[in-house]
């Protein structure tokens, strides 16, 4: 009796599970089923004929030259806006840690970019890199190859700070006081209280940020496509962006779901590891 008693409350629990897992598996997984078939063909996304061509895709992904430069950009996007998107959101942080008349509305200015769309924040920085860059006699970095990555970096850093600097001052606001207050009370100087109270409290902090913005890194997509159409040249070409031209303007579909389904394997094995890094590191601290 007792064991049919929990085996129902199981199956009650699960059920409210079942309206997402259908969403799951209708969405994500079977597409992914599918396309993972599509790997071993040559399917063009419009024909209704698909040729078995075995491991030829993934052989060919291995001896592709043309991948270098979309690996070079994301990499450099990746680590470019995590540690900046980081570094300015704790500053924030720490500048907004303090109740003064204002504080809110300060709050939510810094928060405000995050509410803009990809597209519109494109859009955006397009008019300040070219109209007002000029005025002030700078270079359109946009136009040029070797600053085109920095330039959409900063459009990342410029909207996704604020969502960063929240996370963080959820965290400072966790750190007791009088953990604070005994460090002060020991001489702690402003440095040494940083490093050794405020970081180790941050960990967890630490721990949703760093892999959220590693991840949002190597999917980088809508800069390139509506800022500079991968370009100048492939310039700014991301490895989402490649897959993209493959799949819908090269009509390389078997191609291009090769390339998605090896860097998709790539970005959980980066991802999953950063994670368990940094929480082994809460452990530590």
């Amino acid at each position: 009796m007792k064991r049919t008693r929990k085996l129902r409350k199981e199956l009650m629990d699960f059920s409210f599970l079942l309206p997402s897992l259908f969403v799951f598996v209708l969405i994500i997984l079977l597409p992914l089923i599918e396309g993972v078939q599509f790997t071993f063909t040559d399917w063009d996304g419009i024909s209704a004929t698909k040729h078995f061509v075995g491991f030829h895709n993934y052989i060919t992904v291995f001896h592709d030259r043309d991948l270098l430069v979309p690996i070079r950009n994301t990499a450099i996007f990746t680590v470019v806006t995590v540690i900046l998107v980081n570094a300015v959101g704790l500053g924030l942080a720490l500048l907004v840690n303090h109740e003064f008349r204002g504080i809110n509305v300060v709050k939510s200015i810094l928060f405000m970019p995050l509410v803009i769309s990809l597209v519109l924040t494109s859009q955006m920085w397009m008019y300040v890199y070219n109209d007002f860059f000029s005025l002030i006699h700078l270079e359109n970095p946009l136009v040029n190859k070797k600053l085109v990555m920095l330039g959409l970096c900063g459009m990342c850093v410029w909207k996704e700070s604020g969502l960063a600097m929240m996370v963080y001052l959820a965290g400072l606001k966790g750190i007791p006081q009088d953990v604070e207050e005994a460090a002060i009370m020991d001489g702690a100087s402003k440095w040494q209280r940083f490093r050794y109270v405020t970081i180790p409290f941050l960990a967890p902090a630490f721990t949703y940020c760093i892999p959220l913005w590693v991840g949002g890194g190597l999917r980088q997509f809508d800069y390139s496509a509506v800022a500079t159409s991968g370009g100048p040249g492939d310039a700014s070409t991301t490895m989402t962006y490649y897959i993209y031209k493959y799949l819908f303007p090269y009509n390389k579909v078997g191609y291009g779901q090769t390339v998605a389904l090896i860097f998709l394997l790539v970005c959980i094995v980066i991802s999953t590891t950063v994670t368990k890094k940094l929480r082994a590191r809460e452990i530590d601290l």
